[in-house]
């Protein structure tokens, strides 16, 4: 298999142009979210997808969702960081100051889902959305708590996927608000699959148009939307940099694939945002589903993350 996966395959495998390295000034090594902007950046682009998708009643929802994100932050209290010497010590040990096995879903957290679910009420949401909304708002504020911390802890039951899915876009919201207080500039790299800040993993990847880092890759975190800096053609999986190919669907324009790797069978998506700088990570990943099928039924296993696809 071609590094640069310049031959064809059924799933449309193709290269990823050299980069210009004159663009190139010198890319920040992380870029903390402001989650003034990244919901509603997210609710504007799942609402631009849906008409005409497969996936269109879903692609709205979660455009309410998105948009309850937004909108539910001006009316909540602060989140508070850990102390200042936790956070140090974190830091000093090689970690991520938001490690989610050091966090603990306190009253903010809890408020947040419950403003989330109140917004959502206002929304046009089926039967079955709505009765998930009433479950978790008849729920105690323990019973809420321990659904966002098995989203931070990544153990979900599989019959209880709905209700994770409401929870997860309150811990993003949470998250968010805490990562953007840190200092951008002491974070670390944890692993090129781990968001230096709290350690989540990737939505997916991302080619970016920003000035002075035209073409460099991003990955955007699934937990608080901190944005980090790996080299191109690299496996987020493994680190190993050779087998490495690039695939989209026949008939696709090409700016989203999955980046595939022959010595460990993961991958993950690509998002060609130098080409097209309206597509979103989290909104495109879930509206290019068809290629994480396709790409499943060929023996490839994803590493990215989402929680608006659980149960995918």
């Amino acid at each position: 298999m071609p590094r640069d996966g310049s031959a064809r395959l059924p799933t449309g495998k193709t290269p990823i142009e050299p980069m210009n390295i004159g663009e190139i000034a010198n890319p920040p090594f992380a870029v903390l979210p402001d989650p003034t902007r990244v919901f509603a950046r997210r609710a504007e682009r799942l609402a631009e997808l849906a008409p005409g998708h497969q996936l269109a009643d879903y692609l709205r929802f979660l455009a309410d969702v998105c948009r309850a994100q937004h909108d539910v932050q001006w009316a909540l209290p602060s989140a508070d960081l850990a102390a200042p010497e936790r956070i140090e010590q974190m830091l000093a040990n090689g970690m991520p100051p938001l490690a989610s096995g050091d966090l603990t879903v306190d009253d903010v957290a809890n408020r947040t889902l419950v403003a989330l679910l109140e917004a959502l009420r206002g929304k046009e949401l089926s039967a079955a959305s709505r009765a998930v909304v009433d479950e978790i708002s008849a729920a105690t504020p323990a019973e809420r708590q321990a659904m966002m911390t098995a989203v931070l802890l990544d153990d979900i039951p599989d019959d209880r996927i709905a209700q994770h899915v409401l929870a997860a876009a309150a811990v993003q919201v949470h998250m968010a608000r805490l990562a953007t207080q840190l200092d951008v500039d002491k974070l670390t790299r944890v692993s090129d699959g781990a968001c230096p800040a709290c350690g989540g993993g990737p939505i997916a990847s991302a080619l970016v148009n920003w000035e002075g880092a035209h073409g460099t890759r991003f990955c955007t975190c699934a937990t608080c939307a901190t944005q980090w800096h790996v080299p191109r053609i690299r496996c987020l999986a493994c680190g190993e940099e050779k087998g490495i190919a690039y695939h989209s669907l026949d008939g696709s324009d090409g700016t989203i694939s999955g980046e595939t790797c022959e010595s460990c069978k993961a991958y993950v998506k690509m998002v060609h945002q130098h080409k097209n700088a309206a597509l979103e990570p989290l909104a495109d990943d879930v509206a290019s589903l068809a290629l994480d099928l396709t790409l499943n039924r060929e023996g490839w296993h994803r590493i990215g993350v989402n929680p608006f696809l659980l149960g995918y």
